[in-house]
């Protein structure tokens, strides 16, 4: 125990440490360092001609690179002037090269359906009137030049409604364009297509999604806008882009010197009372941890009995069906969990209203069905023949051999790695945010893209997500322990059994 408190204490101590003094004051000073970016943000593009030898490294948060830079990872990082305003207030130990590393204009990008030409004209006819009538210069100074991250808010009522709902994704963890604020999504972003929809008699829904997953969400047409998308010649040709509705010049970040006056213990508290009582930032951990139990406990049964009854189908040997069987167990075997909720999402339900919560119990049910599978085939091939025929020959039917001989002894030797597996599947939800589910990982990512803090919100997450397992696997192993034969007690032996005098 004591050590486990060391390495928190070391951790935290770590996540508040700083540098001393800047090393750069060049571009060309970075050549040969590691420079991070986010993904899909394309912004190592304006400095890879003074920069040929450098490294560049790909993060999902903004603020991972943060982390990455106070732990020496990375050596700078390249951000939009107005995130880093708002990165500066919460790190006052950064800092910022003088001289730009280029601009950029950011666009949102039409889905590919039915209403894509439609939202195009109107968004594009929007943009044009908020530059004329200075509306867009008022979003700015709200969310940018004046940003107040506690008590900034975004109007998203009012809506009429009478043309549909949209579907908008945000990153939904990016200060000041979209954010979670009081449980609410807020934000630049959020606030100019809320005054879009309600122009356009709309009503937006959004989405949260990693960033690299908005533009191939919006192709597929599951979304109908993607905000925040930096323009690009290959992104002209592949993607249908609004009209510019911001600009901006892109910074190099590095470490300066640490300006906070505070001490480590009031850093500490600051960040505590920022992760769980501001805004009620608990309520979130616990939506999120009852959403990721949800996700596994249902795919858990659904998986169990889906795996169940193809095994049934299939244990008599039809060549067919086991043929089947075994290609689509190669297929989900075979495939990254990611990519399987992507597809699933993506393609296969992307003309559908099913939300990504229920994408993912489709698809971790599938996974666990799959394993069911080979873990009755296994623990079903470990029973000699012998113990079939002869409960046959006792009178027994073939549905009444399998389920009260068979199955019962199978069970001791792949209840050990079902239990395996309901710790793996809890673990694998983690990455459902991939398909804009606030599941308690997903949650964590948009606490700590407001706080900027990482030890208590990944500390807590995985102490929550430690928890969830070790009672999902107390649940298997009573009823691994309700079955053992050797833990039955002798009343229960000898029941049925007539004492002959």
């Amino acid at each position: 125990m004591r050590k486990v408190l060391l390495f928190l204490l070391l951790a935290a101590v770590f996540t508040f440490s700083a540098s001393a003094e800047a090393l750069y004051t060049e571009i060309e000073d970075l050549n040969g360092k590691n420079i991070g970016v986010q993904t899909a943000v394309l912004y190592e593009e304006l400095i890879l001609d003074r920069v040929p030898d450098s490294t560049i490294q790909y993060y999902t948060m903004p603020n991972d690179m943060i982390l990455a830079l106070q732990s020496g990872k990375v050596d700078a990082y390249l951000i939009e002037e107005v995130s880093y305003g708002v990165q500066k207030k919460n790190h006052p130990e950064l800092t910022v090269l003088e001289e730009p590393a280029g601009y950029i204009n950011a666009t949102c990008i039409i889905g590919n359906n039915e209403r894509q030409d439609r939202l195009l004209s109107e968004l594009n006819a929007f943009i044009a009137e908020s530059h004329e009538n200075g509306m867009l210069d008022e979003l700015y100074d709200y969310w940018i030049a004046d940003f107040d991250p506690v008590n900034d808010t975004c109007d998203i009522t009012g809506f009429t409604g009478e043309n549909g709902i949209i579907s908008v994704a945000v990153e939904g963890g990016y200060e000041p364009f979209s954010f979670i604020s009081n449980g609410n999504i807020s934000g630049f972003d959020v606030d100019f297509i809320c005054r879009f929809a309600r122009a356009y008699g709309y009503t937006p829904e959004f989405y949260e999604v990693p960033f690299e997953a908005i533009a191939p969400g919006v192709e597929s047409g599951k979304y109908d806008i993607g905000m925040n998308i930096v323009v690009s010649a290959e992104r002209n040709e592949t993607g249908t882009l609004s009209d510019v509705y911001y600009s901006t010049p892109i910074r190099l970040v590095i470490l300066g010197e640490d300006e906070s006056s505070l001490t480590f213990f009031e850093q500490l508290g600051e960040s505590f009372n920022k992760t769980f009582i501001r805004e009620g930032r608990w309520k979130l951990f616990v939506q999120g941890a009852g959403i990721t139990i949800l996700i596994t406990v249902t795919s858990i049964l659904a998986g169990t009995v889906l795996g169940f009854v193809v095994f049934m189908l299939c244990r008599k040997g039809n060549r067919i069906a086991n043929g089947a069987t075994n290609v689509f167990l190669w297929l989900i075997h075979g495939m990254p969990t990611v990519l399987l909720l992507m597809i699933l999402y993506y393609i296969i339900f992307g003309s559908s209203s099913l939300s990504g919560t229920w994408v993912s119990i489709v698809g971790f049910s599938l996974m666990f069905a799959c394993s069911m599978i080979d873990m009755l085939r296994v623990g079903c091939s470990a029973i000699g023949r012998g113990q079939f025929e002869a409960s046959t020959a006792l009178g027994y039917s073939e549905h009444q051999s399998f389920f009260k001989i068979i199955l019962p002894q199978a069970a001791q030797h792949f209840l050990p790695i079902y239990r395996n597996d309901v710790v793996t599947l809890i673990k694998e939800t983690s990455v459902v945010g991939y398909i804009a589910v606030l599941d308690l990982t997903k949650i964590s990512d948009l606490v700590r893209s407001r706080t900027y803090e990482a030890f208590f919100p990944l500390i807590v997450t995985a102490i929550m997500y430690f928890i969830i397992s070790a009672l999902l696997t107390k649940i298997v192993t009573a009823i691994e322990h309700s079955i053992d034969p050797k833990r039955r007690k002798k009343d229960k032996i000898l029941k049925g059994i007539k004492e002959v005098e």
